[in-house]
């Protein structure tokens, strides 16, 4: 009988193995641990750019347009802005368009047969247009004309090196006029309307650095398809979240009343908790971590509490870092934390791997269960190392999670800063990061309630289960998937650096 309950217990064990082993796969898979997935490279944070090509036997023209987003419009007011008065005026938003047409000429390269042409630049204007309330985006364009000997067969190269840190897309057309274009993958038609409408998910050729076009004299001929814009079918999950950043953008940046400023922070607050259900946000990491070790809602507390310090904080720091200085690029410093988050979460994962080498070699197989009375301290120490052990590893997930600024928090901080409302602007950045610590430490406690429910079912082991959990070392297990989720959020956030 001892031995059959022994069995018993070792295969009610290897079935709750497996069972977490199932569940944490399927956590990664249904919520993508990659914190760059929560934040995409959002409008805030983009430069869009546009170039038409137009070919003629004697000439090539660009029609150019580039748009900056809020967030990058704001930093380069300071530079617009020549006599630092807190006006743009007419005549600084000429002088800057001038400026930045030559920029964009100079690294958007046209080759024809190996020779590079020489563009001739007019300037079309640099004009701010509607944004988030209070933050208000920008438009420059320009039109760039350079001789070209295309009335013979010839090979045009295009190289775009204007802006090349932008996360924005690169956008390229070409159409021939008394020539034809062959074999031409560009587009003849703007999917954007020149930089004018968000581009549909499946439009053809919206990023280009580079490309080459063969041109051959004689008439026009249909070029590349261009992909149609379909009407948006936005759906209630998508929708509300927009409505209810709108609205809160609206409130900083608008007049006040008390009753508006309450509601206010309970957007804010309603905001982040849905922003922190979004896929990422470290919550395949939390799940992976509370299930390789002994979880108690406690921990759950302390990863929204380390979540909610971390995110206002980088907030803060990142709003007065793009508010007073034109020297970092939001969407760059963006990918750095990225790339931090990633490497944090890498730590955690080692972390959790050394401490199953050094359990296994402080309890190895053979070990009986016969313990003398010198051995406590050293299970006292064990003990007191892995709460240490613990309690960093918690934090380093709660910093991970937050490291990553949400889009919406900065627009919101920026807008009340610049109407006057810069403490205003800072609760409803740490309403919003309650909101994400509230969704972070709901779903850890309701994946140890899950945990308890498969502690108490495991009298009734499944076989397929058992045999996974068996396969599986469960600790080794979460500590792959850990190191495996860091390494994926460090590589994603080092490509958008690239």
């Amino acid at each position: 009988m001892p031995t059959r309950r022994v069995l018993l217990d070792a295969a009610g064990a290897a079935a709750r193995a497996g069972l977490w082993t199932v569940l944490g796969l399927l956590f990664v898979v249904a919520a993508p641990a990659t914190l760059a997935s929560a934040h995409p490279t959002g409008a805030p944070f983009q430069v869009h750019q546009y170039h038409g090509l137009i070919l003629t036997p004697d000439q090539a023209r660009v029609v150019a347009a580039v748009h900056t987003a809020e967030i990058v419009t704001r930093q380069e007011r300071r530079v617009v802005d020549a006599d630092h008065d807190g006006t743009v005026d007419a005549a600084e938003r000429r002088r800057h368009a001038h400026t930045a047409c030559a920029e964009l000429a100079a690294g958007f390269a046209v080759e024809v047969n190996g020779e590079r042409l020489r563009w001739t630049v007019t300037p079309g204007g640099y004009d701010y247009e509607p944004g988030s309330p209070g933050l208000p985006s920008a438009r420059l364009t320009c039109d760039l004309a350079a001789p070209a000997r295309l009335s013979a067969p010839a090979t045009v190269t295009i190289a775009n090196h204007h802006r090349p840190d932008g996360t924005g897309y690169r956008e390229v057309t070409a159409v021939g006029r008394g020539v034809r274009l062959i074999d031409s993958r560009l587009p003849e038609q703007s999917v954007s309307e020149q930089l004018r409408a968000i581009p549909p998910a499946d439009a053809l050729v919206v990023n280009v650095p580079a490309a080459t076009v063969r041109v051959e004299p004689g008439a026009a001929v249909a070029g590349a398809p261009t992909a149609a814009a379909p009407a948006e079918r936005a759906g209630l999950l998508t929708t509300v979240p927009r409505w209810a950043e709108q609205r809160i953008e609206a409130l900083a940046a608008g007049r006040l009343t008390p009753l508006l400023a309450v509601l206010a922070v309970l957007t804010a607050v309603l905001l982040g908790a849905g922003h922190a259900a979004l896929p990422g946000h470290g919550k395949s990491v939390l799940a992976a971590y509370l299930a390789g070790r002994r979880g108690r809602p406690s921990d759950a507390l302390a990863v929204g509490a380390t979540v909610t310090l971390s995110h206002t904080g980088v907030v803060l720091l990142v709003g007065v870092l793009i508010s007073t200085s034109t020297a970092f690029a939001a969407d760059r410093l963006l990918g750095y934390l990225g790339v931090i988050s990633g490497l944090l979460v890498i730590a955690v994962g080692v972390g959790m791997l050394i401490a199953v080498v050094r359990g296994r070699a402080g309890h190895p197989r053979g070990h009986g269960h016969d313990h003398h009375h010198g051995h406590d301290h050293h299970h006292d120490h064990a003990h007191q190392h892995g709460r240490r052990a613990g309690r960093l590893g918690l934090a380093g997930i709660g910093v991970a999670g937050g490291l990553v600024p949400s889009p919406t928090a900065l627009v919101v901080l920026l807008a009340s800063i610049s109407t006057g409302k810069a403490v205003f602007g800072v609760l409803l950045v740490l309403a919003y990061g309650l909101g994400m610590a509230g969704t972070l430490t709901a779903a850890g406690l309701l994946l140890l309630a899950v945990k308890r429910w498969v502690s108490l079912a495991e009298r009734r082991p499944v076989r397929m289960l058992a045999r996974l959990g068996a396969v599986a070392a469960w600790p080794l297990t979460t500590s792959a998937l850990v190191l495996a989720i860091g390494t994926g959020l460090t590589l994603r956030a080092a490509a958008v650096l690239t």
